[in-house]
């Protein structure tokens, strides 16, 4: 079934769209969520939150990528579940990918234009060689770690960590330029 077939069954309340869902997306979206929560019983839960928030979601949302919409539940339902978890303890993972990206991305609170700061962003990432985008990315949205990214580009460790040093720096300065980040004090 097509995603367009499966948001229009969503919007007839059709169950079969969350049994189509699982079937075709979700082996990516259990390894997304594992990725984040390391465990087997943890991203069951997670996709159950995904499936139950997708349908309530769709509609009134219509997505024009149903698997980066689908990424993106995940994504915040796995952080979310972190949270819950570790109130005091904080993630590991999480509280590095997100001290790295404090060096280029600006918190929402000084800077409320949200749409345009991904506008940028999707612009800077279009920019960049493939491969580059392509470690960013895998870093930064799925959340692999420096050993995955050295095993999956085949290459040092040492190399992975240049490559996302140098493509943060670039992007904050792609950032600054357009006024869409300014340093902290």
């Amino acid at each position: 079934m097509e995603d367009n077939q499966i948001i229009e069954h969503l919007f007839r309340r059709d169950e079969t769209a969350l049994k189509e869902i699982e079937h075709q997306y979700g082996v990516k979206l259990k390894r997304l969520a594992l990725q984040f929560l390391g465990n087997e019983a943890d991203a069951d839960e997670c996709l159950n939150d995904v499936y139950f928030k997708t349908w309530n979601a769709i509609p009134p949302e219509r997505p024009e990528h149903l698997l980066a919409y689908l990424m993106k539940i995940c994504r915040y339902t796995a952080f979310g579940m972190i949270d819950r978890k570790n109130t005091q303890k904080r993630n590991a993972v999480l509280v590095e990918l997100t001290s790295e990206m404090e060096q280029c991305i600006p918190d929402n609170s000084a800077n409320p234009q949200q749409e345009e700061l991904t506008e940028a962003i999707n612009a800077f990432l279009s920019e960049l060689p493939k491969e580059t985008r392509m470690i960013f990315v895998r870093r930064y949205w799925y959340g692999d770690n420096i050993a995955q990214l050295a095993e999956l580009f085949h290459c040092r460790e040492g190399r992975i960590k240049t490559v996302l040093f140098r493509t943060r720096k670039k992007l904050a300065k792609f950032l600054k330029e357009r006024g869409l980040f300014h340093e902290k004090q």
